[in-house]
C-alpha cells in the first residue's frame, strides 16, 4: 500500500498499549494485528479482504522466516542464553563482578559507576553491552541496594550510545555503507564513506551527552533526575526494594539465582578462567577483524565464546550432563525475550510493509533552514526509531534522504556531517527509549527490572539529552554556515 498516515497505526497501536497494559507482548502483539486490518483496508472486496487481514501469513511468518529473527534465536536464544546459564551454573559472572567489583565498588554510587564502566568495555553494540554489563554488575547493585531502575538506566544509556562514539563494532560498516548509497560527489568508494564516518562522529551529540549523564548519574552529580527515577532511588535505598511494588521482573529473582548459584558452587569452584576466556574469545573476534580487516564476526564471536565456556567447564572437570543442563537453563530464562524479539521484529517488518518510515519522511519537506536541518532530522530519527524501535531500521530509511537534503541545501561537507552526526544520535535515542526495541527489553531484562518501569524512568533523562544535542547541533549548523 502507498504511505499514508494508517502507516502509523500499529506503532501507534503497539507504543500506546505497551504504556497502558505494561506489557510488551499484548502490545506487540496487537500492533501486528492492527497491521493486518490496515492492510486489508485497501481490499476491493469481502473475499480480499479476509486474505489481506491474515496477520499469521502475511506477517508473521514472513517476519519470523527472515534471517533476521534465525540470528535472534541462535545469538540471544541459543548462544547468549546458553552462556548466560553456564556462567550461573558455573558462578563465573558473580566470580568476576565479586572479584573485579571488590577493588571499585564500595556503596551505591561506586557499584553504579562499575556499570558504566562495563558498559563502556562492552562497546561492541546495544545488545551485546546490555547483556554483558548487566549481567555482570547485577549481583553487586543488588547488595548495595541499587533500584534495578537505576541500573537498566545505566545499562541502556552506555550501549548504543557508547557503540556510536566508540564504533569498534558493525555500525561503521553498515551506516558507510548506507551513505556510499547515497551517491554524492563525497563519496565514491568505500575507504571515503568509512573516513566520512569516523570524522563526523564528534558530531553525535547525542552520544556523548547520553554518556556524560549517564557518568553524573552513576556518581549521583546529576543535579535532576525524574520524579520516577528519584521515587526508585529512594526506596530501594531506605527499604530495599529493588523494584516497584507489583513489578514484573524479566528474570528469575534474586532468591531463585542464588539457589541456581549455591546448587554448583559445593561442586564446582568459580573460576576467573570461567569469564574471562569466554569474554575474550568473543572481544576478540568482534574487535579484531573490524580493526584489521573491516569486517563483523558478531554472530560468529558469540557462538566461539559458548563454545570455549562448554569447553573451559568440561575440562575443569564439569560433567556433560551438568554443562548440557546449564545450557538450556539459560535458554529458559531466555524465552520470554525471544519471544518478545520476535514480535519485535515482526512489528518492524509490518512498518517496513506500510511504509511507517517514508511516510514520516515524506512529511517534512524540503523547504526547510538549513540552520534548522540537524534538529529537524534529530526529532525525525527520534520519532521513527521510537515507533519501530530500531536505530538500525531508521538508518536505513532516513539515511539515503537526509544525505542527498542536507547537501542540497549546502554544499558543505561540514554542514553535511553535522547533519549526519544528528541522524546518528537521534536514532539511537528513539532506539533507546522505545519500548519495543530490543536494546530496551534486554537492559530490562539483565537489569531484573519491569520493562515499563525501566522505559517511564529512562525517558526523561535520555529527552533532556536528546534535546541538548539539538541545541548543540543547530549551534554547530551556525557556525558552519
Amino acid at each position: 500500500m502507498e504511505p499514508s498516515a494508517y502507516s502509523l497505526l500499529p506503532a501507534a497501536v503497539a507504543i500506546v498499549l505497551a504504556f497502558v497494559t505494561r506489557n510488551a507482548i499484548i502490545a506487540l502483539f496487537c500492533g501486528v494485528v492492527a497491521g493486518g486490518l490496515v492492510m486489508a483496508g485497501n481490499s476491493p472486496d469481502i473475499s480480499t479482504w479476509f486474505a489481506n487481514a491474515n496477520f499469521v501469513k502475511n506477517l508473521f511468518l514472513p517476519a519470523l522466516g527472515q534471517e533476521s529473527y534465525a540470528t535472534i534465536l541462535l545469538v540471544y536464544l541459543w548462544c547468549l542464553g546458553g552462556l548466560m546459564g553456564l556462567w550461573e551454573r558455573t558462578g563465573a559472572a558473580l566470580h568476576f563482578a565479586n572479584l573485579v567489583g571488590s577493588k571499585v565498588v564500595k556503596g551505591p554510587r561506586s557499584s553504579l559507576f562499575f556499570a558504566w564502566l562495563m558498559g563502556c568495555i562492552f562497546h561492541q553494540g546495544g545488545t551485546v553491552s546490555t547483556v554483558l554489563a548487566g549481567a555482570t554488575v547485577k549481583p553487586l547493585t543488588d547488595r548495595y541496594r541499587v533500584s534495578h531502575e537505576e541500573v537498566a538506566y545505566v545499562v541502556d544509556s552506555t550501549a548504543s550510545p557508547v557503540a556510536t562514539v566508540l564504533p569498534f563494532n558493525a555500525w561503521p560498516g553498515f551506516i558507510s555503507a548506507l551513505v556510499l548509497g547515497t551517491v554524492l560527489p563525497l563519496f565514491e568508494t568505500e575507504e571515503q564513506s568509512l573516513n566520512f564516518f569516523f570524522s563526523s562522529v564528534k558530531y553525535n551529540f547525542y552520544g556523548f551527552i547520553a554518556l556524560t549523564f549517564t557518568l553524573l548519574f552513576a556518581i549521583d552529580k546529576l543535579p535532576w533526575v525524574g520524579r520516577k527515577m528519584k521515587l526508585a532511588k529512594e526506596r530501594s535505598r531506605s527499604t530495599g526494594q529493588l523494584d516497584r511494588e507489583g513489578a514484573k521482573p524479566m528474570l528469575p529473582s534474586k532468591e531463585e539465582q542464588d539457589s541456581m548459584l549455591a546448587d554448583q558452587a559445593a561442586n564446582y569452584p568459580p573460576s576467573l578462567l570461567d569469564f574471562l576466556i569466554p569474554l575474550g574469545v568473543l572481544l576478540s573476534l568482534t574487535v579484531i577483524p573490524i580493526l584489521f580487516f573491516g569486517t563483523s564476526l558478531i554472530n560468529e564471536a558469540f557462538m566461539a565464546s559458548l563454545l570455549s565456556a562448554i569447553f573451559v567447564a568440561a575440562i575443569r572437570g564439569m560433567k556433560a550432563g551438568i554443562i548440557m543442563d546449564a545450557f538450556i537453563d539459560g535458554c529458559k530464562t531466555m524465552t520470554i525475550g525471544a519471544i518478545i524479539l520476535g514480535l519485535a521484529v515482526t512489528i518492524g517488518h509490518v512498518s517496513k510493509e506500510l511504509h511507517t518510515a517514508a511516510f514520516l519522511v515524506s512529511q517534512i519537506g524540503d523547504q526547510i533552514p538549513a540552520i534548522a536541518l540537524p534538529a529537524v532530522l534529530t526529532v525525525l530519527c527520534m520519532v521513527i526509531a521510537f515507533s519501530c524501535g530500531t536505530s538500525w531500521g531508521t538508518y536505513a530509511v532516513v539515511f539515503p534522504i537526509a544525505m542527498p537534503l542536507a547537501w542540497s541545501i549546502q554544499q558543505d561537507p561540514e554542514f553535511l556531517a553535522v547533519c549526519f552526526g544528528a541522524v546518528l544520535g537521534g536514532a539511537v535515542f528513539g532506539d533507546q527509549c522505545s519500548p519495543i526495541s530490543d536494546t530496551t527489553i534486554l537492559s530490562a531484562m539483565f537489569s531484573g527490572c519491569d520493562l515499563m518501569d525501566h522505559v517511564n524512568t529512562q525517558w526523561p533523562l535520555a529527552l533532556s539529552a536528546a534535546s541538548l544535542g539539538c541545541l548543540a547541533s543547530t549551534f554547530c549548523a551556525w557556525l558552519v554556515l
